[in-house]
């Protein structure tokens, strides 16, 4: 597998960064680059945006709350998606691999929270994120957040 790292999106990858797009049926389930920056450039706590690199070439995105003092989840992931393109090949797990190393690095560290949106439709929700956040090792809460089942990760081992 090529070397999965995280970037700044800038001036200078940000029309490739935003030209990502996950595959069709996936639109569901996670808004795209453009939409995400936008509503992040909305909040005061400015959202952890980095666009994921396998080697130079741009396959995704990921944006974070980090420590947001308003939430009810310090660390929360906000959008994590993988292009059509690059999808199947261990990106987003490796992708996931370093957003937790970076929040285990930050202060009150212990979950890390998502939500995922299902349909309770199997066909529909077969196409999502759910199993792969469950077989990554994230865990039903029980919670709902909007119409959208909470999910987290312990990032702790006490």
């Amino acid at each position: 597998m090529k070397t999965v790292t995280l970037r700044l999106v800038d001036d200078g990858n940000r029309a490739e960064v935003e030209a990502l797009r996950v595959a069709p049926g996936q639109e569901r389930f996670v808004d795209g680059v453009r939409d995400s920056l936008e509503e992040a450039a909305t909040y005061t706590a400015l959202p952890w945006c980095r666009a994921i690199y396998a080697d130079e070439v741009p396959v995704g995105f990921v944006m974070l709350s980090d420590d947001h003092p308003d939430s009810p989840w310090p660390y929360y992931l906000w959008r994590l998606l993988i292009d059509a393109d690059h999808q199947g090949r261990g990106y987003g797990r490796a992708a996931l691999a370093l957003v937790t190393a970076y929040v285990r690095t930050r202060p009150r560290a212990e979950w890390l929270v998502t939500s995922v949106a299902t349909y309770d439709d199997p066909a529909i929700d077969a196409t999502g994120p759910m199993a792969f956040y469950l077989g990554y090792g994230f865990e039903e809460t029980g919670e709902r957040h909007d119409h959208e089942r909470v999910i987290r990760l312990k990032l702790t081992s006490h």
